[in-house]
């Protein structure tokens, strides 16, 4: 898989797992803002590659979220990528719903940007710069598909919650449509198994974690012989490890792994922060 998807991939499958928010509005004041900070450190295999802070702000049923991050090997020699996400909308009562979407990346001396707009959940309006050009035998992707997805930041917002802070399981019962601008897929979570984690730093974190299956799901948008999809569609491998966040109802994850032809990625917390104002 080249580096640019799998960087786009990756970090996909780290927000579209990274809260069970539902309900979290109901227990503050409209007035009150949650800040939720999150660092995770990123691995190939034995090689650090670098790190990705993510930064969410709730207001009422508003949210803004952000996203920046820097890999490399070897001092950008061999790998270097450098990217910033964002995403804001609402909460309603039938879950979220996504207003915009952006990512910017820079890949080595290749960049881009992307742009989504939604409107009642439907995807209104996608541009991407420099422009792509259809890719040949792609499965296409029709207004039915775009209808009622979550981008890849705003599908950290699930569709459940849980009171249970001891590695609920019931976290990895989920299904995500999940459009990132040019695939259309599904993530299915299901569980696997409970962990018990140990807090070895002052910022790390100690307690169960619930730890998920993923399943890609191919819908649209790609060619049936792409390698990328073969790899990441027939693998059993992928999971998340969801752990609660002290003082609200949300699971994030603490760990994250996806296998790549080149070795296993990892994101793992260091650091999982909360703080409420007015």
């Amino acid at each position: 898989m080249s580096a640019r998807r799998y960087a786009l991939v990756f970090v996909g499958i780290l927000l579209l797992t990274c809260g069970l928010l539902r309900g979290v509005f109901a227990e503050e004041a409209p007035t009150t803002a949650t800040r939720i900070v999150a660092i995770y450190r990123v691995d190939l295999a034995d090689f650090n590659l670098g790190d990705f802070r993510f930064t969410t702000l709730l207001k009422g049923p508003d949210y803004q979220m952000r996203g920046e991050g820097h890999f490399s090997m070897l001092g950008g020699l061999i790998y270097d990528w450098r990217g910033t996400t964002a995403s804001s909308g609402k909460v309603t009562d039938s879950g979220p719903e996504p207003a915009a979407y952006a990512l910017s990346y820079a890949d080595g001396g290749e960049s881009a940007q992307l742009r989504m707009s939604f409107d009642g959940g439907v995807v209104t309006q996608v541009s991407m710069v420099p422009k792509k050009q259809p890719t040949p035998r792609a499965i296409p992707i029709t207004k039915e598909q775009l209808a009622g997805v979550l981008d890849p930041m705003t599908a950290a917002f699930l569709r459940a919650h849980s009171d249970n802070p001891n590695g609920d399981s019931k976290v990895c019962d989920q299904t995500i449509p999940v459009f990132d601008g040019a695939w259309r897929f599904d993530l299915v979570l299901s569980p696997k198994r409970r962990v018990r984690l140990r807090k070895e730093t002052s910022t790390g974190y100690s307690g169960y974690a619930a730890v998920c299956r993923v399943k890609f799901i191919p819908i649209s948008g790609y060619r049936p012989d792409d390698p990328d999809i073969k790899l990441m569609s027939q693998s059993d491998a992928i999971e998340v490890w969801l752990v609660s966040l002290p003082g609200t109802v949300m699971y994030v994850p603490y760990r994250i792994v996806l296998p790549t032809d080149a070795g296993s990625v990892s994101a793992t917390s260091t650091l999982l922060q909360v703080e409420k104002g007015r």
